[in-house]
């Protein structure tokens, strides 16, 4: 896979990321990473009793069949296979993680384990599970995100899809899923992880939608390991499967999904790592407090602010901040400005403010409870921009320390560092810190640092330093490398 192609796609998901039209369709290859069999381990003890060898059988679906047929249609052993298979410890995969700390709302996954929602439950958010018909008329209240388990979920193995009945009965019992399907893929950005396309039901779908909509269907993707010569005993076998390979890529455009090759499993978080990083860098975290603005007057000092935090939203940014003094309720004032001049008047995709908790009322300590908050208000950002920094202590004018444990908090994540040194104060020490450290910082970004020096003169006009500031943030997130 070229790094066009893969730049590419890492700018089209993270646009559907952003524009909340993003989907995982998650197959048994992502659950294999975690410890569980994919199809074929599976099946492998069943088709030994049936005299056969797994490992020359495609359809896998019919050698289930195939037991059910010799046991006079009893599946009990199918299910008490599910039930070990499924059933013993795993563990959770980086892709699982990253992929539930994404701002994606829709799962569908053919998987009968239940990864993708403790997946979810340990990053904090609340899945609405979709297991059977029924489920789908009810929704979890205040659910973050939607798992549909497409072929069943291994806490009812007895309905699980999996033999060629089931598939055949598919549309009498189970009709709803893919109508939801249906209209997911028509609307939304669909990525296909650890996926084979051999499903007959999905198949029929995206046949289905091709047939509806034509050459006007929507985009999708899935990655494929490219096949790797080593896995093979000789040059035929593996020129073979090189050309299916090829050909399974290009027949996949007839439903508008782009195969996109890695050699390694690795690469995929890798990847995946790299839609979270442009997703977040869209997100700008303000750190700033100020009971004295120095060198700036009041005036010019909040015009600045107002002016920054206006720009910011303009350019399609989302602001979080801790509503600092002297600073938090100007940023809430320039992006109000902006907002509810334009057309958008949606204040929670511009903006996000959550003032510090100042009393401590449980068991935790007001400094414990503040380190945790300050971390989880800064982990959904990519970039952070720190202004002035003081604050008064008993009478007297001191370095705001918050704006040092903020820095560091979102330096420790990786997020992009931008202190305004021109603000004074600890912003300026950060600045000089940035600039001490600048090739380590952003080893992608040496032109950058022009534009960093300019940020930290007290005498340039602020229109200037909001100038720079916009090419530093955009440049970062992608929009604009020059």
């Amino acid at each position: 896979m070229t790094n066009q192609k893969i730049n590419t796609f890492i700018k089209s998901y993270t646009k559907a990321l952003r524009q909340k039209n993003a989907v995982i369709f998650a197959g048994a290859g992502l659950s294999k990473a975690s410890g569980f069999v994919d199809w074929k381990g599976l099946l492998r003890d069943i088709a030994e009793d049936l005299g056969l060898d797994i490992d020359k059988e495609h359809d896998l679906v019919a050698i289930t069949q195939f037991h059910i047929n010799e046991k006079g249609g009893n599946r009990s052993r199918i299910n008490q296979i599910l039930i070990d298979k499924f059933t013993r410890d795993s563990v959770m995969t980086e892709n699982h993680r990253l992929l539930a700390r994404m701002p994606i709302e829709i799962y569908w996954t053919s998987n009968y384990d239940k990864l993708i929602e403790e997946a979810l439950s340990d990053a904090g958010k609340t899945p609405d599970v979709k297991i059977s018909q029924p489920n789908l008329a009810i929704s979890r209240p205040k659910s973050d995100a939607i798992v549909y388990k497409m072929h069943g979920d291994i806490s009812q193995p007895h309905e699980a899809i999996i033999s060629k009945d089931d598939y055949e009965l598919y549309s009498e019992h189970r009709a709803l899923f893919s109508t939801a399907l249906k209209g997911d893929l028509v609307s939304k950005t669909f990525l296909f992880i650890g996926f084979s396309f051999d499903d007959p039901n999905l198949n029929q779908i995206l046949a289905r939608v091709r047939a509806l909509l034509g050459t006007n269907q929507r985009e999708h993707f899935c990655f494929f390991k490219r096949v790797s010569k080593d896995s093979f005993s000789n040059d035929q076998e593996y020129e073979y499967s090189k050309i299916k390979q090829d050909l399974i890529i290009k027949d996949l455009k007839r439903y508008s999904i782009e195969g996109l090759l890695v050699d390694d499993y690795s690469q995929i978080t890798e990847i995946l790592s790299r839609i979270r990083d442009s997703f977040r860098r869209n997100v700008i975290f303000i750190s700033g407090s100020a009971d004295d603005y120095g060198k700036w007057d009041n005036e010019l000092a909040q015009k600045f602010v107002h002016s920054l935090a206006y720009k910011l939203v303009s350019e399609e940014f989302k602001i979080v901040s801790g509503f600092g003094k002297g600073i938090g309720s100007i940023v809430i004032n320039g992006c109000l400005e902006y907002i509810f001049s334009s057309k958008n008047r949606h204040l929670d995709e511009y903006l996000e403010l959550r003032p510090f908790p100042q009393v401590s009322t449980g068991a935790k300590s007001l400094q414990d409870l503040r380190k945790e908050y300050r971390e989880y208000m800064i982990s959904s950002a990519g970039i952070a921009i720190f202004l002035f920094g003081n604050k008064l202590k008993h009478g007297k004018l001191v370095d705001a320390d918050g704006l040092y444990k903020e820095f560091q908090i979102a330096k420790n994540m990786g997020i992009k560092l931008v202190p305004i040194g021109a603000t004074g104060f600890v912003a300026k020490a950060l600045w000089q810190k940035v600039l001490d450290q600048f090739d380590s910082l952003y080893p992608d970004y040496p032109h950058l640092k022009k534009d960093f020096e300019i940020l930290g003169k007290e005498n340039e006009k602020p229109e200037t330093i909001i100038n720079k500031i916009v090419k530093i943030v955009n440049t970062i997130r992608g929009v604009s490398d020059n």
